[in-house]
This record gives C-alpha cells, sequence and structure tokens, in this order.
C-alpha cells in the first residue's frame, strides 16, 4: 500500500478499537461497584474492621490484630474513582478487540515464519500473564495481613479507596509480567541470541537475581509472599532452559545434515537428453533483432 492508505488504515483500525474500549467502559460503569467489590474484597476479609459496635468491642476485648477501614476522601474523589474503575475494565475487558485489530494492522507484512513465532508468543504469554495476575490476586490476603501488623496498637488505619486499587493492580502487572521472564528466554533462543547451556550457566545468578526482585516487587516483607513469587518463576525459568537445550540440540542435528562452510554441495550429474537440454536453451536464448537498425547505435543485444 502507499503511505497514505497504511495512515488511512491505522485510523480505521484506532477508531474501532476505541469505539469498543468506550462501549465496554459505558457498561462496566454501571457495575463498577461489583468491579470495587471484587478486588477489595480479598484485602477486606483479612484485615477489614467489624462493621458493627458489637462485633468492635469483642475485638477490643479479645486484644486481636489491627484492622483496617477503606475510605474515600473528597467531593469528586467517587466521581473520579468511578471513571477510572471502568475505563481500566474497558480496557482490560475490550483487549480481544483491539488486540485484533492491532494484529490485523501489523500481519499483512510479517512474513509465514514470523507469523508462526506471534502465534506461539501471543499463544504462551496470555496464559503466563493470567496465571501470574491470578497468583496475586491469591497472595493479596496474606500481603495485606503482614502490612496491617505494623500500624502502632490504638491507632486506626484509613485505607483510602484508590491506594488499595493502585496496590492491587500494581502488584497484578508485576506478577503477570514476572511470569513472562521464560517466555523472552525462549525466544532469545529461537532467535539465536543465547544458547540452553549459557542460560543453564546462569542458573545461581538467576535464582539469586529472582529472589532479589521477588523481594523488591512484593509490598509485604514476610518470606512467604516472597517465595510464592520466586517459587513459580525459579520453576518457570528452569522450563525455558530445558525447551532451550531441546531446541539447540534439534538445531545441531539439522546443521549436521548440511554441508560445511567451506565444503561444496553434492551435484547431480544425472545426464539429461539432448532434446529436454535444446528446448531449455531455446527458451532461455535471447530473440532474434527483428531489424538490422540500431536504436541510438546499439542492437537488441548490446
Amino acid at each position: 500500500m502507499p503511505l497514505a492508505e497504511h495512515l488511512r488504515e491505522l485510523r480505521n483500525r484506532l477508531a474501532k478499537a476505541m469505539l469498543a474500549i468506550v462501549a465496554v467502559t459505558i457498561v462496566a460503569a454501571f457495575f463498577y461497584n461489583d468491579i470495587i467489590d471484587f478486588f477489595t474484597k480479598p484485602v477486606l476479609d483479612s484485615v477489614g474492621c467489624p462493621s458493627s459496635f458489637t462485633e468492635l468491642a469483642q475485638q477490643a476485648k479479645s486484644g486481636d490484630e489491627p484492622c483496617a477501614q477503606i475510605t474515600i476522601n473528597g467531593l469528586l474523589a467517587p466521581f473520579t474513582l468511578a471513571l477510572k474503575v471502568s475505563l481500566m475494565a474497558g480496557v482490560v475487558l475490550a483487549s480481544p478487540v483491539w488486540l485484533y485489530q492491532l494484529w490485523a494492522f501489523v500481519a499483512p507484512g510479517l512474513h509465514k515464519n514470523e507469523k508462526k513465532y506471534a502465534y506461539a508468543f501471543v499463544g504462551s504469554g496470555v496464559p503466563l500473564f493470567l496465571g501470574g495476575a491470578y497468583f496475586a490476586y491469591k497472595v493479596l490476603p496474606t500481603t495485606a495481613k503482614v502490612l496491617i501488623e505494623f500500624t502502632p496498637f490504638g491507632v486506626d488505619n484509613l485505607l483510602p479507596l484508590d491506594d488499595l486499587l493502585d496496590l492491587v493492580t500494581r502488584m497484578v502487572v508485576v506478577f503477570g509480567l514476572s511470569f513472562e521472564l521464560p517466555l523472552l528466554l525462549v525466544m532469545l533462543n529461537l532467535t539465536g541470541v543465547i544458547t540452553g547451556k549459557r542460560m543453564l550457566g546462569w542458573w545461581r545468578g538467576m535464582i539469586m537475581g529472582i529472589t532479589v526482585f521477588a523481594a523488591l516487587a512484593t509490598p509485604s516483607t514476610d518470606p512467604l509472599t516472597m517465595m510464592a513469587l520466586a517459587g513459580p518463576i525459579w520453576l518457570l525459568y528452569f522450563t525455558a532452559v530445558g525447551i532451550s537445550l531441546f531446541n539447540d540440540r534439534r538445531k545441531r542435528r539439522r546443521e549436521a545434515l548440511e554441508p560445511d562452510d567451506d565444503e561444496a554441495s553434492e551435484l547431480d550429474l544425472t545426464p539429461e537428453e539432448i532434446g529436454e537440454v535444446e528446448t531449455v536453451s531455446a527458451s532461455r536464448a535471447l530473440p532474434e533483432q527483428a531489424s538490422a537498425e540500431r536504436v541510438n547505435g546499439y542492437d537488441d543485444v548490446t
């Protein structure tokens, strides 16, 4: 296509993607309370304060652990929060539409093997990201319970709802992207950047690096949450190493069947019929010059 056609197609793809996001955002606005409950329920179940004075008095007598209450500050904060949550839900739920529009714009310019790698990347990357996000959602109650224990005795912990949603979103994204590490290593191996043997030699440094990353990525300081993130990434890393070693072995077998760089390829010395040779030669020959006249001083052959 000419450049103008590409820009016109890009405009149409973006318009369709934005229309899908806006439509889903409007629908999600009617259910934004349910969306907020879905994200905050694990935290409230683990650190939420009692809702009645009787339960609060019982908790004070028993000396239970401190609790937190979710709050919203400001007159415009509820509206802004509803808009933010609805837009986030619109982007996530409409992702099949805008991802398809992106793929439809990029796919015509890819070769067959590049499309194959793209399908493999998406088919593996989406389940890994969803697995990491689900892991983060399950770890959240333990994380919140550990963090709330740092509250001094006799002090009320008021947790702003927008801060809680930011914490949940950040943990989901961090856990999801962390689970993409083995996919990145496999893709680098398939493109010939690194070998499986070299990746295997990095195992000590990778275990240490993944552990440090898990300690920094998780907001809590307890080892349980850190191991909940580091353990699956360790397993996925060694899985990527195994796949890379298998791919390297397959590549070596394929290269062993091919000639070396300084070795000539085998020639087909089977004799051919003379008639076939003449036919091929005649078909490749230049046509005879129609006239003896020269064009700009040159004949047809020149």
